[in-house]
Parts: structure tokens; C-alpha cells; sequence
């Protein structure tokens, strides 16, 4: 089969079978590093954690999104 065959085929199957597709090829492009999804995890914790207690303030996602567009447009 070759990779046109290969596309036409998978493009046929049902949304969640494409997403695990897509996914496990992702995966397989991005290996990523031991431990790496760990620290991430604590990082995100610890910065939920500071929202909760008040420590920092939440941001409009749209806002941080204009403001990286607007440095663009320079």
C-alpha cells in the first residue's frame, strides 16, 4: 500500500481512531524526555496552587493574546 492509499484510507475512519492515530504518530516524531511530563505536571501544580492562595492573579486569555499579536505588527 502506498502512503496516498495509506491517507484515503485513514481518512475513512471514524474521529476517534483519527485522533488516536494522530496521536500515536505524533508520539513517535516527539519522543519526549524521561521525566520532562513530571515537571511539567509539579510546575503546573505549584502555579495552581498560587492562583488558589491568591499569590498571583488570573490573566484574560485574549488579552495575553493581543498583547503577543501586538508585538508582531511592529
Amino acid at each position: 500500500m502506498n502512503t496516498l492509499a495509506l491517507i484515503d484510507e485513514v481518512s475513512a475512519l471514524p474521529v476517534e481512531d483519527r485522533v488516536l492515530l494522530a496521536q500515536t504518530l505524533l508520539l513517535s516524531l516527539n519522543q519526549p524526555e524521561i521525566g520532562v511530563d513530571s515537571q511539567w505536571a509539579k510546575l503546573a501544580s505549584k502555579r495552581l496552587e498560587s492562583l488558589r492562595h491568591g499569590e498571583v492573579g488570573a490573566v484574560n486569555g485574549e488579552q495575553v493574546f493581543n498583547t503577543i499579536w501586538k508585538q508582531f505588527d511592529k
